[in-house]
């Protein structure tokens, strides 16, 4: 990243995991109540007090300690805002409300830094777990357990066995908050053909999942603990973190449309495949079981 230095990358680093823990106390001592919660668009897209409180948390230190810099975040985003070449913290303060509404474990906060429209930075904690996921990048990805005083590990957590086939892949995959139209109907279409036997032109593939956060289910691929997450319809602070994570374990990320080898962070659109031999045979052979087109998403 021409823009920045390493030294100065490495300072905003140690600044977003900083600020990370900050928030995760924050989310921790939460305990969401009925009244608390807020709907978005519809009855499945949450918002809570906290998610709120921990983003201005966040921008408000942010904006103290780089004033210079341009800031979109879950909470504060208004239509039309869109991502410039300039360095961008891209923040969802909660990744995961539902989850936490309901108290599964399975939601973080997601702090990405954006330059020239790529992500350079990526930190994501989930603090119910203590898992910190981390990347600068050109300096690989890391993953900290804050409950002991281990040294992070580098990502992804084993030697990549090669992707050989769909057949034998473990698939994260997301409902979403849009529960109609054309673009449900491509999920639900794919979610089939992913699961379905061969003998009745599926791909059989060893599993689905779908955990409600698609920081941490980035942050799985780049593990090497699934091998795919197929996604439409979030937002770049969703996956900004993850996508700098994933790509410094790696794996990469392209569109959920077929034939799109290069996505934009704000494009609304996933595939995102770990680290191995194979990953282009592999994206290819992904989109060939997928059953339509999204209509989500920027071009």
């Amino acid at each position: 990243m021409a823009s920045l230095t390493d030294a100065e990358l490495r300072e905003i680093h140690n600044f977003l995991i900083n600020i990370a823990e900050r928030a995760g106390k924050m989310i921790t001592a939460a305990h969401p109540q009925a009244g608390d919660v807020g709907l978005k668009k519809n009855s499945v897209d949450l918002v809570t007090e906290t998610d709120q409180a921990v983003e201005k948390m966040v921008s408000t230190a942010l904006k103290e300690r780089y004033p210079d810099f341009k800031f979109m975040g879950e909470e504060t985003y208004q239509p039309g805002d869109v991502l410039t070449p300039s360095p961008t913290f891209i923040v969802d303060p909660i990744d995961g409300t539902t989850n936490f509404v309901h108290s599964y474990p399975y939601a973080c906060i997601s702090l990405g830094l954006a330059i020239h429209r790529r992500p350079a930075i990526g930190v994501i904690y989930n603090p119910f777990t203590r898992l910190l996921y981390h990347a600068i990048s050109g300096h690989g990805a890391f993953l900290t357990d804050k409950s002991t005083a281990s040294p992070p590990r580098r990502l992804p957590l084993q030697s990549p066995a090669p992707l050989a086939s769909l057949a034998g892949s473990l698939v994260i995959v997301e409902w979403g908050s849009d529960r109609a139209g054309n673009d449900f109907a491509v999920k639900l279409d794919t979610f089939g053909a992913l699961a379905r036997a061969r003998e009745e032109g599926g791909a059989m593939v060893h599993s689905l999942r779908s955990c409600g956060s698609a920081a941490l289910n980035m942050c799985a691929v780049a593990a090497g603990q699934a091998d795919a997450y197929w996604e439409a319809g979030c937002w770049a602070w969703d996956v900004c973190a993850g996508w700098c994570v994933l790509e410094e374990a790696g794996g990469y990320v392209v569109d959920a449309n077929p034939g799109g080898w290069e996505p934009k962070v704000e494009g609304r659109r996933y595939l995102c495949v770990r680290g191995g031999e194979g990953k282009k045979e592999f994206v290819e052979e992904f989109w060939r079981v997928v059953k339509g087109r999204f209509e989500v998403g920027v071009e």
